[in-house]
């Protein structure tokens, strides 16, 4: 039975006038005016008093002359800003919750990284000689691009050392022997968007069975690409470390070949290959400090795999006049630019166009071939241009140093091998500052070895064009400075660096990252198989 009494609100007297033990509960027509006008009046339990609803801060005459409608609408107000105070104040709160776990992510991130770099590994392993699973997609013996002459070299100087190798690479072309290297080629697939560059898994049993055969210390995997993934699926299988090298910035190419909306996709997948991989290979510094800002792997992680060219076989020694006469058709006297890479759309080689119609004297070669050569022949009509195709050997060699000036407009280049090889061959280089170039041509040496434009920049490029096609004197300068430059890189030194310290690194990272994972393993071995106690008497 309720104990409540129902007041009239004509008798109703001030709260003040009520005793001490009597608690008030509040009308509820302050706030809902369709409820009851009433007050309720009840005992109060034992203890001190509570407060069931908080009293108005100051209350003027009676209590029932302050249900008036703009009194209402002034609490009303009062509870709104209150509300909206309080919801502010837990967006702040939600945000500065964010921002501090992101912030220990951070620091998670950077105690790692200022753990490296790992200690070299026992000097003594350095000489004994490694089994090296390589495995490279496309072909290096097939399929002309910027790390061919890379990877050829690679394996040829890891042969020299006495290292065992194996290359799993696409199927087209392999060659029955490389320096003792062992080939196995896998049945491969054209890229549904470049029909030129054939794509393989390499995950087939019997690839499993001759990499497992073969007992790999290391794996190392080009990326990215499909058979990256197969190469990191075996690597774990047979618990062997595996570096990746990043030689092809596919975001980049992705824009200008498919949908821009595959960029983001594309970058996740890098991220899960070199996130799983226990060393990243970069071929410049440019590119090493973009997969940093991508947050792609830690930063302890990614190293530089060095420049090299070899400058025996691209030498000013191979400059040929009846080459000039072929590259300039039958015109060697006018001013000769030279173009070496594969004709690709995101090489921006419509650039040259401009650059031509400013320069009616001079005449332009293009070495090379891919899937833009057509557009680029018809763009060429009734201008004096040559196509010469894919060159190889001595051929090439006689290319690049029968030119004077060598012209390189693309900005998405990981590195610039053909950059090398045109200053090895004692030609000057105008090249973008873009990509991995700056780093063959860095900001001290710009002037002096070559030079470099702003890209896209036509008035900057003929700023620095025209004065070399114009000045043979400057040019012979330039190349001699270059062809200087270019003598200190090696490709022994540089694969003597991978081998003796970034393998080590890898290796390194592997045994730390195969003891984290064991150690819940060890604890709950300790925990459910206790070593028994020695007792001595």
């Amino acid at each position: 039975m309720s104990s409540s009494l129902s007041i009239p609100r004509t008798l109703s007297p001030h709260p003040s006038s009520f005793p001490p033990h009597i608690i008030i509960a509040r009308p509820r027509s302050a706030c809902c005016p369709s409820s009851s006008s009433s007050l309720s009046v009840r005992p109060a339990r034992s203890g001190p008093p509570i407060c069931l609803l908080p009293r108005p801060a100051a209350v003027k005459g009676p209590w029932s002359s302050s249900s008036s409608g703009s009194s209402r609408r002034k609490r009303r107000r009062r509870r709104e800003v209150r509300v909206e105070m309080t919801i502010s104040e837990l967006r702040k709160e939600e945000e500065e919750e964010e921002e501090r776990q992101r912030q220990r992510r951070e620091e998670e991130e950077e105690e790692e990284e200022e753990e490296g770099p790992p200690p070299l590994l026992d000097p003594e392993s350095n000489s004994r000689p490694r089994r090296i699973a390589l495995f490279v997609e496309p072909s290096p013996f097939a399929y002309v691009s910027g790390y061919k002459n890379r990877f050829q070299n690679f394996i040829k100087y890891l042969r020299e050392m006495g290292d065992e190798v194996m290359v799993v690479t696409t199927h087209e072309g392999v060659p029955d022997e490389f320096y003792g290297a062992k080939l196995i080629g896998s049945r491969s697939f054209p890229c549904p968007w470049y029909q030129k560059v054939p794509l393989s898994l390499a995950l087939s049993p019997r690839i499993i069975s001759e990499v497992a055969k073969f007992k790999p210390d290391i794996i190392h995997a080009s990326s990215p690409g499909i058979m990256v993934f197969g190469a990191l699926a075996i690597a774990k299988m047979l618990c062997v470390p595996i570096v990746m090298s990043y030689h092809t910035h596919v975001p980049v190419y992705i824009p200008r070949y498919t949908f821009s909306w595959l960029v983001h996709p594309m970058w996740l997948i890098i991220k899960f290959l070199h996130r799983a991989a226990d060393l990243t290979l970069v071929p410049s510094a440019a590119l090493g400090k973009e997969l940093q800002a991508y947050r792609v792997t830690t930063a302890n992680k990614i190293r530089l795999w060095n420049k090299g060219v070899d400058s025996e076989s691209f030498n000013p020694c191979f400059r040929s006049q009846e080459m000039r006469y072929r590259l300039s058709n039958g015109e060697p006297e006018k001013p000769l630019i030279v173009h070496v890479g594969r004709l690709g759309v995101e090489k921006s080689l419509d650039f040259l166009k401009s650059v031509m119609d400013r320069l009616p004297n001079a005449r332009i070669a293009f070495i090379g071939d891919g899937p833009y050569r057509e557009e680029l022949e018809r763009m060429f009509t009734g201008m004096p241009a040559v196509f010469t195709g894919m060159l190889q050997g001595e051929e090439l060699s006689q290319a690049y140093a029968s030119g004077d000036v060598f012209m390189m407009p693309s900005e998405s280049e990981t590195l610039g091998l053909v950059v090398l090889e045109a200053m090895s061959s004692g030609i000057p280089v105008v090249a973008a500052r873009a990509g991995g170039v700056p780093d063959i041509i860095p900001p001290e040496q710009d002037g002096k070895t070559s030079f470099l434009f702003s890209p896209g920049d036509l008035d900057d490029c003929m700023s620095k064009l025209e004065p070399l096609l114009q000045n043979s004197e400057l040019r012979e300068t330039i190349g001699k400075a270059a062809r200087e430059e270019m003598e200190k890189y090696d490709w022994r030194a540089a694969t003597r660096k991978i081998r003796n310290e970034q393998y080590n690194a890898a290796i390194w990272f592997w045994r730390k990252k195969r003891a984290q994972l064991l150690r819940p393993i060890q604890w709950l071995a300790k925990r459910f198989f206790p070593s028994p106690e020695a007792t001595y008497r």
